[in-house]
C-alpha cells in the first residue's frame, strides 16, 4: 500500500499518473522505446511536448500572447535568468520579501540591478505578509517580483498585488495549477515541477512574449527566454521525461474537473487541518490566519521532546516526511493536488490520538 507521503518537494504524485507511467515505461504506444530513450526530435515525443504544452494552456487559461517554457536548472535558475531577460534596459527592480525563497531571489537579482525591497515580512519572522496599502514600489522598477506561497513558512498570499505599472513576476513553484488563477495580470509565472507539476528536474515559465528579447550583455544563450520561444524549449536536450509525467499529470487534472474542482478540494483539506490545529491546545500553527497556505502547512507540538516520537509513530500509520524544515523544525505537512483528501483525514485522526496518549 502506498504510504501518505507529506513531503513538500520532491512530492506526492497522483497514483493514477504513476500507474500510467508503470505501463508505458518500456513501451510508449506502440513505439517500441521507453519515453526516457527517445529522441526529443522525434515524432512520438514531439507529440507528448506538444500534448503537454495544450493541456496546460487549456488548464490555465494561457493565451497566445504568452510562451510556455519547459525549461532545466530549477525555479533556482530563474532568480538569475529573470534580470538577465526582464530588466531591458533598467537598472532597478522591485521585489517583495515574505520568506526564505524570496529572499533567495532577491540576493540574486542584486547581482545585476539594485533592488528596492518594497515589502519586508522578516521581523515577523515571515509569519504574515505586509499590508498591500504599506508597499514601497518604484517609480522606474523593470519588474515587481514576489512569491505566492512560502514553501518553508507556510504563508500564502491570497490576493493577486496591483500596485504599480511594472510587470508582476511570480515564483509559484508550491502553488501553481491548485486552483484558477488570472495569467493575463502577470508579466511571467515561473514554477518548480516537484510540488504541484510532475518530478523534479523541470522548470515551467510562462511569459508574456512581448517581455523576451533584450538580455543584459552576456547572457548566456542557455539564459536567454527567446531563445528557448524560438526553440519550443528545445535549443538542447530537455528534460524529456519529466516534462513526458508532467503531461500525464496535467491530463490527470482535466480528469479531476480542472483547477476550479481542485480548487474545492484543497481548500476543504487546509480548511479541516487547520480546524484540528487551531482546536487543540497541543498543537499550534505560527501564522497570520489571514495568510495561512493551503499547500504547506507547518505546525509545533506542545512539548518539543515529543518530536522524535511523534514522526516516529505517524510513520507507523504510514505518514510519511512530516518533519518541519530544518531552519524552523517542529512539523510540516505539505498538502499539494496529489495528496488524497483522505491523507489528510488519516493526519488529523492520527493526531487527535497521538494528543489523547501524550498531552
Amino acid at each position: 500500500m502506498r504510504a501518505y507521503n507529506f513531503s513538500a518537494g520532491p512530492a506526492m504524485l497522483p497514483d493514477a499518473v504513476m500507474q500510467q507511467a508503470r505501463e508505458e515505461m518500456l513501451d510508449w504506444r506502440g513505439s517500441g522505446m521507453s519515453v526516457m530513450e527517445m529522441s526529443h526530435r522525434g515524432p512520438e515525443y514531439t507529440e507528448i511536448a506538444q500534448q503537454a504544452e495544450a493541456d496546460l494552456r487549456e488548464l490555465m487559461g494561457i493565451s497566445d500572447d504568452y510562451a510556455v517554457l519547459f525549461l532545466q536548472g530549477g525555479a533556482s535558475s530563474q532568480f538569475s535568468m529573470i534580470p538577465m531577460n526582464l530588466l531591458r534596459g533598467a537598472h532597478r527592480a522591485d521585489y517583495a520579501n515574505t520568506g526564505a525563497w524570496s529572499e533567495k531571489a532577491i540576493n540574486e537579482a542584486r547581482r545585476y540591478c539594485e533592488v528596492n525591497v518594497v515589502a519586508d515580512a522578516k521581523p515577523s519572522h515571515y509569519t504574515t505578509i505586509p499590508d498591500f496599502a504599506d508597499w514601497q514600489v518604484s517609480d522606474d522598477a523593470a519588474y515587481l517580483h514576489y512569491t505566492p506561497n512560502e514553501t518553508i513558512h507556510g504563508v500564502e498570499f491570497h490576493d493577486i498585488p496591483t500596485m504599480g505599472k511594472a510587470p508582476l513576476i511570480a515564483d509559484m513553484s508550491s502553488t501553481i495549477l491548485s486552483r484558477p488563477v488570472d495569467v493575463n495580470r502577470f508579466g511571467m509565472i515561473y514554477a518548480g515541477a516537484q510540488k504541484n507539476i510532475g518530478p523534479a528536474g523541470l522548470c515551467i515559465v510562462i511569459i508574456r512574449r512581448d517581455l523576451m528579447g533584450k538580455t543584459l550583455p552576456g547572457t548566456p544563450t542557455m539564459f536567454d527566454y527567446q531563445i528557448h520561444a524560438d526553440n519550443a524549449s528545445m535549443y538542447n536536450t530537455p528534460a524529456t521525461y519529466s516534462w513526458y509525467l508532467a503531461g500525464l499529470v496535467f491530463q490527470w487534472l482535466k480528469q479531476q474537473g480542472g483547477l476550479s474542482a481542485m480548487a474545492e478540494i484543497n481548500g476543504r483539506k487546509a480548511t479541516k487541518l487547520y480546524a484540528a490545529i487551531d482546536g487543540s491546545d497541543f498543537y499550534a500553527n505560527p501564522v497570520d490566519p489571514r495568510y495561512r497556505s493551503w499547500m504547506n502547512i507547518p505546525f509545533t507540538l506542545a512539548d518539543s521532546s515529543l518530536d522524535k516520537q511523534f514522526l516516529q509513530m505517524a510513520a507507523t500509520q504510514g505518514l510519511l516526511t512530516l518533519k518541519g524544515h530544518r531552519d524552523l523544525g517542529g512539523m510540516r505537512a505539505s498538502i499539494y493536488n496529489a495528496m488524497p483528501e483522505e491523507g489528510v483525514d488519516k493526519l488529523i485522526a492520527f493526531m487527535a490520538e497521538f494528543e489523547r496518549r501524550f498531552g
